[in-house]
């Protein structure tokens, strides 16, 4: 097989740069080790940043979004059983976000690509990136059972932390940073209506919460635990006891409680690989960077990645000059490392470490109350949580 692109995997990062490219007139090939049907269930984020969502829309995939999504336009904050809504549009000049999972973006984009785009191949395990430096990388892969090669001008690893194409990056040439978390959340769907409109984050002296959603009769609610534990030990009436305590208010709020459907358990931990490029083998999402949950950036920033490489590619074929892809790792990471400094600073901010000093307790509700008395610390909050800008040197 030959294409342009070689795309590894079909995770919404895949997808959508598939599509971008087709609109393009560039022409690519997917290769998902999954089945459709596990990509389309596979839960993931829920938040969509300003950004994306003019990308979605841009891209021809934003229809259904805008008709089942859910518009906010602030979270909540919570501590010392205090309220306080930051609103999005009038610090930001008119942005918000959307809450639409990952799982029905990738439903879209898959129904587009098999609709209008190139080959999509499921079950098609990639197996290793070959020759990286010359002007034609190959993806050898397995398909159908047997062994195949797709031969490229460019390879994109949008495989995950997980997945054959960092591997390809030799090691003399990266440089690693990440931290692990003494943490995780414990997660959990409920056939129940969100308590809240909004997103609500949670300080307690017990740990973190998040009352989220995943539609207006599906609630997704997650709580600080131990990093080790298994989420099977908690009962479920136990979790509402504990979600209850945690967002507790002076004023009354109530929580309501439903059925829990699904439980698990996240860890917590922030990693960057640098660079993103080797030869022509160019990683996007988490197969180069993760970043805890906190600040809702995971999903976005792979989506920044693969515009910024599909305007790159655009670029030179409109002009001849590959001076946007030289500069694809320079220009994503500058991105990414606000967002990992974003979502550190929420997730110190909001949870309680193990081994905190009554010092760092103090220190952490200061920080909160500074953005919540502060217009300039809360429009820096805002800022970064609707998204940092696509830097448009990607054009």
């Amino acid at each position: 097989m030959r294409t342009t692109v070689g795309i590894i995997g079909a995770g919404p990062a895949g997808l959508l740069l598939a599509r971008l490219l087709h609109n393009a007139g560039i022409d690519s090939v997917v290769l998902e080790s999954r089945d459709r049907a596990y990509v389309e269930q596979r839960q993931r984020a829920g938040i969509l940043e300003q950004g994306t969502v003019d990308v979605l829309r841009a891209a021809g995939a934003g229809e259904r979004m805008d008709r089942e999504g859910l518009r906010h336009d602030g979270i909540e904050l919570r501590f010392a059983k205090t309220r306080h809504r930051v609103d999005f549009p009038s610090l930001t000049g008119g942005r918000s976000v959307m809450v639409y999972a990952q799982t029905e973006v990738c439903k879209d984009l898959i129904a587009l690509q098999l609709e209008e785009g190139g080959p999509l191949l499921f079950q098609a395990e990639a197996l290793a990136v070959e020759g990286a430096e010359s002007d034609r990388p190959r993806v050898r892969f397995r398909y159908a059972g047997e062994g195949d090669v797709l031969e490229c001008e460019y390879v994109v690893g949008c495989d995950g932390f997980w997945g054959v194409s960092r591997k390809a990056v030799p090691a003399s040439l990266a440089r690693v940073f990440e931290r692990t978390y003494p943490f995780g959340w414990l997660g959990i769907l409920a056939d129940v209506a969100p308590s809240h409109d909004e997103l609500v984050y949670a300080r307690h002296d017990r740990g973190f919460a998040l009352l989220s959603m995943r539609s207006p009769s599906v609630s997704r609610l997650y709580l600080q635990v131990p990093a080790d534990t298994d989420a099977e030990t908690w009962a479920d009436e136990e979790i509402w006891d504990e979600l209850e305590r945690r967002f507790e208010t002076a004023d009354g709020w109530k929580l309501e409680r439903g059925p829990i459907t699904q439980k698990s358990v996240t860890p917590m931990r922030s990693y960057v690989h640098e660079p993103m490029r080797h030869g022509r083998l160019f990683l996007a999402g988490d197969a180069a960077h993760i970043v805890p949950p906190t600040g809702a950036k995971g999903l976005n920033l792979a989506v920044g990645d693969v515009v910024t490489f599909a305007r790159a590619l655009t670029y030179e074929r409109e002009t001849g000059s590959a001076e946007l892809l030289d500069a694809y790792s320079a220009t994503c990471l500058r991105r990414i490392w606000q967002a990992e400094r974003f979502s550190y600073d929420m997730t110190t901010m909001l949870h309680r470490a193990p081994d905190a000093t009554p010092f760092e307790d103090r220190l952490h509700l200061a920080r909160l109350e500074r953005i919540t008395s502060c217009r300039a610390a809360e429009t820096d909050l805002a800022e970064a949580y609707t998204g940092f800008p696509l830097d448009r040197r990607a054009r």
